[in-house]
């Protein structure tokens, strides 16, 4: 089972760069970052992480911008975003930052994508919540559209591209695809339509879940299994035991957001699970 990592990379914490570094030469297998381009001081919406909300949520790194320097400077490691939030991008544009990230890195990138919780964040975009998780998919099927090998038209409900060239292609045609979300019957068959596996933050009742987005995958008709990676855990080998049980092919450990003391400690002491 690889072993990655995740943490919330700020302008007060240890650099991209660094912590690339670290983790390849430690043998860890990859770098998530999540996203939020602002927090709106008023805010009506709870935090699900529970209030105050942390200040590391209002302080992150541009998770595109920190990937090409980790990328820059490491051969192995690889890259993710825990999550993108879709519905907050213009879809041209974001299919070239993907596919630009992931044809410099050789491949190494997986978007994990996500519909979000801020409402007064997602509102500034310009985005209605009762139809972002309808707009996440439409934009979606607009990259894969960019990312094809010719010139490919898309009409959707909320936006079109006309036929294009849309140069570099990401390496493998597309990058791995991760849908982030609680387990629901909606989001399983979301996952089977649209991605390549789930991103589950925390990864409780993985045991539960399984059979039910399996059943989802082959009611979607496709083939093989979804790629499940439980995703900002807090490890404890009872726990990593359990996923390799479930034969995950990937668990995503919980940094702190912290600066390059604290870091490496942690590092030391996650080096056991490898």
């Amino acid at each position: 089972m690889r072993i990655a990592t995740t943490i919330f990379l700020t302008d007060e914490t240890i650099r991209p760069v660094r912590l690339a570094h670290e983790l390849e030469q430690r043998g860890f297998d990859g770098l998530y970052l999540p996203e939020h381009t602002h927090i709106p001081v008023s805010r009506d919406t709870p935090a699900p992480m529970g209030e105050p909300l942390p200040r590391e949520y209002g302080r992150t790194l541009d998770p595109f911008v920190a990937l090409g320097q980790a990328a820059a400077v490491t051969e192995r490691l690889r890259l993710g975003t825990g999550i993108t939030l879709v519905a907050q991008h213009d879809p041209i544009d974001l299919a070239k930052q993907v596919a630009t990230l992931d044809y410099l890195s050789d491949g190494r990138l997986t978007l994990g994508v996500g519909y979000g919780w801020n409402v007064e964040e997602a509102a500034d975009h310009g985005v209605h919540w009762s139809t972002r998780r309808e707009l996440v998919r439409d934009r979606l099927a607009l990259m894969r559209a960019l990312w094809a090998d010719e010139p490919t038209a898309y009409e959707g409900a909320f936006g079109s591209v006309r036929a294009s060239f849309a140069h570099p292609k990401p390496a493998g045609g597309a990058p791995r695809i991760l849908l982030g979300g609680t387990a629901g019957p909606k989001l399983l068959a979301e996952i089977a339509a649209t991605a390549d596996g789930w991103l589950p933050v925390g990864g409780r009742g993985l045991s539960e879940a399984l059979p039910a987005l399996r059943r989802a995958w082959q009611d979607a008709g496709r083939a093989g299994e979804p790629e499940v990676v439980p995703y900002a855990v807090r490890p404890t080998p009872g726990k990593l035991a359990h996923y390799q049980e479930l034969g995950l092919p990937e668990v995503v450990l919980q940094l702190p957001s912290a600066g390059e003391a604290e870091i490496l400690r942690t590092l030391d002491d996650f080096a056991q699970y490898l």
